[in-house]
């Protein structure tokens, strides 16, 4: 389908392009009878005006970029759902993509950005270790950026929007002890994952402040409900999704949850508490979390010279009966 421009307007109206270009941008200059007989033809023919063209007079195109590792759980919907609060009560439009856990794909989603020149980017990484120089460059170009949840390595100097892992990884770990449980398996996931790292770091000096580290109950595994069953079966031999996945599967073999097997985990979201037994978990403020990030790029764009702020926000530990209360 064709689309209508304001050369179309001219020559149907026997005018100059520039004289429709004022009058369909209100210019005090143009008459108000060729204003009013542009706007009647521009309706007749069909015209639409072209919001990037116009925005980009200014320089600026009033869309933000949000790059996220996955979309099917309710963890990322939240997120989402707090940043499109912010950004669509401020007229910006969004434009959204899934990394799917891979960094050459984040690497594609962000030159589409780049392309699409996006004022702002709000990304989630799927690896600390990748794609880091191209934050770099399209920062000192100009562009606003802030991490949520999972920043790159040596990037902390950037805008960003996360929780303290290490601490609340610490605090559930010696709550689980103090329930009495002494052999605590950590499910250690992707090594590529920040977060995974500094979780661990937590659980280690927990169980090392009481004298019940063991290296072999650390579990190396993925992040989905598959990957924790066969976490579970792991453990066996030895002798949220991740944390329900490993419950589900205790079930399974038999292992009753909490009086054999007690568990907990992190990031939880409505999923914790609609299985049997409810989930224990650390959870974050989902929706502050993408609400806080929206509006950290929002003050970027608007002010570029404006300070990379860091906010650590407040998590809540959920006690529920995965760990008998």
């Amino acid at each position: 389908m064709k689309h209508v421009t304001i050369k179309d307007i001219a020559q149907s109206l026997h005018i100059s392009v520039s004289t429709v270009s004022r009058a369909l941008t209100d210019d005090k200059n143009i008459r108000r009878e060729t204003r009013e007989a542009v706007l009647r033809e521009a309706e007749r023919l069909g015209y639409r005006r072209n919001p990037v063209a116009l925005n980009l007079k200014t320089g600026r195109t009033n869309t933000i970029g949000v790059i996220v590792p996955e979309m099917h759980t309710p963890y990322a919907s939240q997120v989402v759902a707090g940043i499109q609060s912010i950004l669509f009560s401020n007229n910006q439009k969004v434009v959204m993509a899934e990394s799917d856990e891979d960094h050459e794909r984040e690497g594609e989603h962000l030159k589409m950005m780049e392309d699409f020149m996006v004022d702002g980017l709000i990304v989630s990484i799927c690896s600390y270790k990748h794609n880091v120089d191209t934050y770099r460059r399209l920062a000192k170009e100009g562009m606003a950026i802030v991490f949520y949840d999972r920043i790159p390595h040596g990037m902390e100097d950037m805008a960003q929007v996360l929780v303290d892992d290490n601490n609340d990884a610490f605090f559930m770990t010696e709550h689980l002890i103090r329930l009495g449980r002494q052999r605590i398996a950590y499910l250690y996931g992707p090594d590529n994952v920040y977060n995974t790292m500094e979780r661990g770091r937590g659980y280690r000096e927990a169980m090392e402040k009481f004298r019940l580290y063991d290296p072999q109950l650390i579990i190396k595994t993925g992040m989905t409900f598959a990957d924790g069953a066969a976490a579970v079966d792991r453990l066996v031999e030895q002798g949220d999704t991740l944390a329900i996945g490993a419950m589900n599967r205790l079930r399974e073999l038999g292992r009753r949850v909490p009086e054999d097997v007690a568990v907990a985990g992190f990031s939880g979201t409505e999923l914790s508490t609609i299985v049997f037994p409810q989930l224990t978990t650390v959870e974050p403020p989902l929706m502050e979390m993408g609400r806080c990030a929206a509006e950290l790029v929002l003050e970027k764009v608007r002010n570029p010279e404006a300070e990379n702020r860091k906010v650590v926000l407040r998590t809540a530990m959920k006690y529920r009966g995965s760990t008998g209360e």
